[in-house]
């Protein structure tokens, strides 16, 4: 999948709030932009590590300590 072009048309063009973006399922969202679900593979597990190194989960404890 191209997240990048998904995010530009789920957050730019349909008005999501980039939470309620991340917070769908792909298929969610597929259905919602209209598009099959099944016409894409499933990401692979190297997509997956890819999209973990470029966008890491932070602590708890970090993300808080950006609010302040």
């Amino acid at each position: 999948m191209n997240w990048p072009r998904l995010m530009r048309l789920g957050v730019g063009v349909i008005g999501l709030s980039p939470d309620a973006f991340w917070r769908l399922s792909p298929r969610e969202f597929l259905n919602l932009i209209g598009a099959d679900p099944d016409q894409d593979p499933p990401m692979s597990r190297a997509e997956l590590m890819r999209l973990a190194e470029l966008f890491p989960d932070l602590p708890a404890s970090a993300s808080n300590n950006q609010e302040d």
